[in-house]
């Protein structure tokens, strides 16, 4: 996706000595976690332009440029600071940086601070590296030139520096007192950091340091934020998305005690009261007509799949949509193919049900000066939002990143920020809270994209691959988030179709997009587009190692026999599960494999189908995944986890629905999730190799709804093609 960081060079200016101690970094630091990492955050922020600040006492302070929602990146990251740095890890604390793209941009994004997409290790590994080296190389120098030795004759230890040659050391935190920084700054390359095999902490099993406020209760999201004189808001938003109000009654709002004020909002009206039930009971006191002529007054889901559907099987591309990737002759030998293989795949729509509700902070200062608190996977997207509303330009717009409550692409959006800001902007300077119910949630989410495909797969007469073809159908993510990058890339949508590129060696294929415009807001759900096209992709090729009566397993390998890790990948898995064996009857096994986000993954599952309820139970699931340099392998094994967790769920279980644009469910008696005792056991194994680190925290997802699909197909003989395969499609299927 991006060629690999080769060299740093930091300007003088971003190396600060301060007041007892050595500031060397490019950012500033912002409160975190608990009162001794925000006094380490203010002590830092006397220092702007910093990553690291090394104080007389040998507290070494790193600031973490990503936003910290279960992932371990607030571990991770600083952990490559300090490898490279040398430093005691039992004496680093950690920040949460400030919102500063020029200093802490994700080049990945484009430059701006987002976390997502599986991004923030593969965007910042190497550059934070090189940091922690070139400071280290700063703190040899000024050692040196104390001693009056040759640099070259020193060594360092954790948070020490050693001569040897006379047995002499010098913490860090004594050099910090009388450190000078060159003039000319030490350029570090790549080749000088240290081999992973020298590693003190990347690869090895490090803490994460945001358990333990966790575990106690002490870790402050944003729905924790509390600030002087802070009033409360909530917002009521159109039953049917993009409606707009025609009148509103506020009498009964005014009743409640606590009300304070009604604000008029560009989408809907918001309350704000002395605390946040008045404003709950103010809210759903107001009596609004809407103009019921939304553009989305005609969505209803089950008869805009169909047409998702016949979109995405008209095959003539002049009608509508854009190539996405295409080798060789593309779809051209399918016509003249001995037999071709058709199918349609389609996904409803589904929630991201976060643990913590939506929720913001935000308070104006008299100087048109904006301060937010938000648990926001994109302070810039939360800056910029915001900016463009109010007309208060982004450098007077300030945004602390909380730890969020679970992210899963949903916190990317800035709409619950954006109802901080405006009823902050009426609240005359007191900061306004606003927080979601679970209603406002699921009524009012940026849903996974709802999506048929259509895959056609022609085969000569010795069942060989001659020609793929595959058609994605829905509504765009990009169009609405990103515009630009839609405009750019000429109407491709890349968090939509990703996954559906090809790593198998076939000769010649073709994808393409047929976008739709319903008007429904759809957005980053965990693993975006993999969620969907490894479904349509892993189980076609299941289908084709079928027509030639070959195992699944040596089919695959077959066809990757020129990826190696990929190999590696599956054969461990089918080994972990013992793909051989005879299962007990009334089970099988189904595999899938995913490269998606430079990561190498392969999964197994076991199940079984109640064929009187059509209810589906997985009964084990396997995993071995290769992510190259693992940071914190333990780690990268839970992320792996959590994914298949929240796919599983995904896959069996959940569904948003529509009706004439209004959304039919709204809380989890009618959203179901996965519950604790529908989880099977989950085997991971983390293949570490010597390759740049891929994402971690999506990549256990794609795997899953293929895996299950292609047990069920190997038990029932009946395809699953229609996520989720809940008790009701599966039970219809089999009839």
């Amino acid at each position: 996706m991006t060629s690999r960081i080769n060299t740093l060079t930091l300007s003088r200016r971003q190396f600060l000595v301060g007041s007892g101690s050595v500031a060397i970094g490019v950012a500033f630091g912002v409160p975190a976690l608990t009162a001794s990492r925000r006094a380490a955050a203010q002590a830092a922020s006397l220092a702007p332009n910093q990553w690291i600040t090394i104080g007389t006492d040998g507290i070494v302070t790193i600031i973490s440029p990503a936003s910290e929602m279960g992932q371990g990146t607030m571990t991770a990251m600083p952990l490559c600071v300090a490898e490279d740095l040398d430093a005691d890890w039992s004496k680093v604390k950690v920040v949460q940086s400030g919102h500063n793209p020029k200093a802490y941009g994700n080049k990945l994004f484009g430059g701006i601070m987002a976390t997502g997409a599986s991004r923030t290790t593969r965007g910042y590994y190497e550059l934070l590296r090189i940091a922690g080296a070139q400071a280290r190389l700063v703190l040899l120098g000024a050692a040196a030139d104390k001693w009056n030795v040759p640099q070259s004759e020193l060594t360092t230890e954790p948070g020490v520096v050693w001569h040897k040659a006379s047995n002499r050391s010098m913490a860090y935190g004594d050099i910090a007192a009388f450190a000078k920084v060159p003039a000319q700054l030490p350029v570090v390359t790549a080749a000088q950091l240290k081999p992973i095999k020298d590693c003190r902490y990347i690869g090895k099993d490090i803490e994460r340091i945001d358990i333990a406020d966790k575990t106690r209760g002490a870790a402050m999201y944003g729905i924790d934020t509390r600030l002087p004189g802070m009033l409360y808001g909530a917002v009521l938003r159109p039953p049917m998305h993009k409606d707009k109000m025609v009148s509103m009654d506020d009498a009964g709002a005014r009743a409640v005690k606590g009300f304070i004020k009604t604000v008029p909002l560009p989408y809907g009206v918001g309350v704000i009261a002395d605390n946040t039930w008045a404003a709950r009971q103010a809210k759903d006191a107001l009596k609004v007509t809407w103009a019921n002529d939304s553009i989305t007054k005609s969505y209803t889901s089950s008869e805009v799949l169909k047409s998702y559907q016949a979109a995405a099987s008209d095959l003539d591309l002049a009608k509508a949509g854009v190539e996405v990737e295409k080798h060789g002759a593309g779809n051209a030998n399918i016509k003249g193919a001995a037999k071709v293989l058709k199918a349609d795949f389609l996904t409803e729509h589904m929630a991201h049900m976060c643990l913590e509700p939506m929720n913001a902070t935000a308070q104006w200062s008299g100087d048109d000066r904006i301060e937010i608190w938000a648990p926001t996977q994109s302070p810039s997207i939360a800056t910029l939002i915001s900016s463009i509303v109010t007309k208060v330009p982004g450098q007077n717009i300030k945004v602390n990143t909380t730890l969020l409550g679970g992210g899963f692409g949903r916190r990317v959006d800035a709409d619950f920020v954006l109802d901080a800001v405006l009823l902050a902007k009426a609240a005359d300077g007191k900061p306004v809270k606003v927080t979601w119910t679970r209603e406002d949630d699921v009524k009012n989410d940026k849903y996974r994209p709802m999506v048929a495909q259509h895959v056609e797969v022609g085969l000569d007469a010795n069942n060989n691959i001659v020609g793929w073809h595959h058609r994605l159908a829905g509504e765009s993510i990009y169009a609405r988030a990103n515009p630009n990058a839609f405009k750019a890339a000429g109407g491709r949508d890349a968090p939509f179709d990703e996954g559906a590129e090809f790593i198998y060696d076939i000769h010649d294929s073709l994808i393409e997009f047929a976008r739709q415009e319903r008007g429904v807001d759809v957005g980053f759900w965990r693993a975006v587009g993999g969620g969907y096209s490894k479904h349509a992709v892993e189980t076609m090729i299941d289908e084709v190692a079928a027509a030639n009566k070959a195992d699944p397993v040596d089919f695959r390998l077959k066809l990757l026999a020129k990826k190696p890790r990929a190999q590696a990948v599956i054969r461990e898995v089918a080994k972990m599960a013992d793909w051989k064996k005879k299962r007990p009857a009334g089970r099988a096994l189904g595999v899938a494999y995913s490269d998606m986000w430079e990561t190498h993954i392969a999964e197994v599952v076991e199940v079984s189908v109640n064929k009187k309820s059509g209810k589906i139970t997985v009964h084990n699931v396997w995993a071995a995944v290769d992510t190259g340099v693992a940071v914190m392998p333990r780690n990268v094994a839970t992320q792996v986890e959590g994914a298949i967790v929240y796919g599983l769920s995904g896959s069996l279980k959940e569904q948003v629905t529509f009706v004439n644009g209004a959304v039919q469910q709204s809380n989890f008696h009618d959203y179901p999730v996965a519950r604790m005792n529908e989880i099977p056991p989950i085997h991971v194994k983390v293949m570490v190799t010597d390759n740049p680190p891929g994402g971690v925290g999506e990549c256990g997802l794609p795997p899953i709804a293929p895996a299950i699909a292609n047990a069920v197909a190997k038990l029932t003989g009946k395809r699953l093609r229609h996520q989720p395969f809940n008790a009701e499609r599966v039970k219809a299927l089999l009839a």
